[in-house]
């Protein structure tokens, strides 16, 4: 039977910081992304192409960094933002999932993430982990930004110190020719990794969104506010309740 409204506090303030930033991040970086993939279109080239990609790699710097303590939240955060409570694994989690599928109408509902969520995020962060490593990469070989420009600059110079402290993104002047071919192979599926992995990241948050929605919808339970204040508002006690 279920009882009055009760707030639950779920989300702590890491993950709520977490989530706007990654939301905010992952925005610009698309909408910098699809300039970039379309700068000819737009004429965009030379200098403002190296802008345009700078600007898309600090904004990956932010990313990256707001990416990391999130994972390590994962291990130190409250009950709600560990590992366990969201990873698509554990004990009766397939019962859990076939359970919530085909919900019924007196199951209790969850206060943490239902188990398609669950599978939904943990596919996220996985794509959203191999965005930032990719992203990082490219970074060095595009521009020479840290943490790998350093090792890519040295590669198309071949070392050579007077054409290295004259390199300069989008210059090849200072190239070694051969170098630099060799430097283009290794990026060829590192950069088709970050292009496919960006059409997937649009895909999903079209249904991470619809999700939101369907899951508001369903379950009433104050989902998109509780990304504001933490808390979950539920007419019945939660089956995965902390203790």
């Amino acid at each position: 039977m279920s009882t009055a409204l009760q707030r639950h506090k779920v989300w702590d303030r890491t993950t709520r910081v977490f989530h706007w930033i990654n939301a905010g991040a992952v925005l610009a970086l698309i909408a910098i992304g699809i300039l970039i993939l379309n700068a000819d279109t737009f004429g965009i080239k030379g200098d403002a192409k190296i802008l345009l990609k700078s600007i898309h790699v600090y904004i990956g710097y932010a990313f990256v960094l707001n990416l990391a303590w999130r994972l390590i939240w994962a291990f130190i955060g409250n009950h709600y933002a560990r590992w366990a409570q969201f990873l698509p694994f554990g004990k009766n989690y397939s019962a859990s999932f076939k359970s919530y599928v085909f919900k019924s109408k007196n199951e209790k509902p969850y206060l943490g993430h239902n188990p398609v969520a669950r599978l939904i995020i943990s596919l996220f962060f996985l794509l959203l982990t191999l965005q930032a490593t990719t992203g990082l990469i490219l970074a060095g070989t595009d521009l020479y930004m840290p943490p790998f420009g350093g090792y890519f600059s040295e590669w198309v110079t071949a070392g050579d110190q007077t054409r290295l402290s004259q390199l300069k993104p989008g210059d090849k002047s200072q190239v070694v020719d051969s170098a630099y071919k060799e430097m283009r192979t290794f990026r060829k599926p590192v950069i088709t990794l970050h292009v496919y992995g960006f059409y997937t990241l649009l895909i999903f948050v079209m249904f991470h969104i619809i999700g939101i929605v369907v899951t508001e919808i369903r379950e009433r339970n104050g989902l998109i506010s509780a990304m504001i204040t933490g808390e979950k508002v539920l007419d019945d006690t939660p089956q995965d309740k902390s203790n």
